[in-house]
């Protein structure tokens, strides 16, 4: 539980995570039950679903999963539904699923393009479009999970930066269209986050590609599922009732990073770069 904020920071509110059962998206939809919210997750393997139910409701919290497949709008659509039967109006609907894989573009297919883009972009429009009737309006907080690679090239990842590019927009622009019914819209984009499955693809070949990793991070760490669970409880709650059409960046400066960061450690090594201008 977040030490910053009340434990019922939460209470009486409903959440609804697509993509839910796994990874830093269960540690959002965790994050949401320890403070007093109502959970619902979603994602394809009705197992992971189950399991996902029952962790949430150990922790004390009202919780159901629901298979569904994110690129089918009218099952997602019916998946708000029951929702909204089971909990009431929705207040708060995360956007988490997404699929990827490393190829370069010579060696991607059309199909498996499609693939990330359909379960990316096009899952985000259709949690975010069938969630709208089931909101509670004024004051509903809707989050796109999105990556560093929407506005950073990265090789073998040309679906993913497309995608993520993508679900950038659809959130600046659904945010200026909901805004008036009081619907807030935002996104989290993660940067290199300990455990996930993109960071488990990306490094685990080598120690030295894991200690690479960490040195480009300005803060020199790895991320946490628990950072991208306080920045979605923050981005939920009150304190960002202003707060819309903004991409929060929680990756320890990937972002704004120079290529050269990699090189430093620590402000030492930055101040004994022989660049820097001695006092004299």
């Amino acid at each position: 539980m977040s030490q910053v904020f009340a434990a019922d920071v939460l209470k009486g509110k409903v959440a609804y995570i697509a993509g839910g059962t796994r990874g830093m998206n269960l540690a959002i939809a965790k994050r949401y039950a320890t403070h007093g919210a109502k959970v619902v997750v979603m994602s394809r393997d009705p197992t992971r679903c189950a399991q996902a139910g029952e962790a949430i409701r150990a922790l004390g919290a009202e919780a159901i999963g629901i298979p569904c497949d994110a690129r089918d709008y009218d099952s997602v659509a019916d998946t708000m539904q029951h929702a909204e039967e089971t909990f009431g109006p929705l207040d708060i609907v995360v956007a988490g699923q997404a699929g990827n894989f490393y190829a370069p573009v010579t060696g991607m297919s059309t199909k498996g393009f499609q693939t990330v883009i359909d379960i990316d972009l096009v899952g985000t429009f259709n949690v975010f479009k069938a969630s709208f009737e089931h909101l509670s309006k004024e004051g509903a907080s809707l989050i796109a999970i999105t990556a560093p690679e929407a506005v950073r090239p990265l090789h073998f990842q040309a679906h993913v930066c497309a995608a993520k590019a993508g679900v950038n927009q659809l959130i600046r622009v659904m945010a200026q269209e909901w805004g008036p019914a009081g619907v807030r819209v935002n996104g989290i984009s993660p940067g290199p986050i300990e455990g996930s499955w993109g960071m488990e693809n990306v490094a685990s070949p080598s120690e030295d590609l894991v200690e690479m990793i960490r040195r480009a991070v300005p803060l020199k760490r790895w991320g946490t599922e628990e950072d991208i669970a306080n920045t979605a409880l923050f981005l939920a709650s009150e304190a960002a009732s202003f707060i819309t059409g903004t991409i929060i960046e929680t990756d320890g400066g990937v972002t704004i990073a120079s290529p050269e960061m990699s090189r430093f450690n620590s402000i030492e090594d930055l101040m004994n770069d022989p660049r820097v201008k001695r006092k004299t």
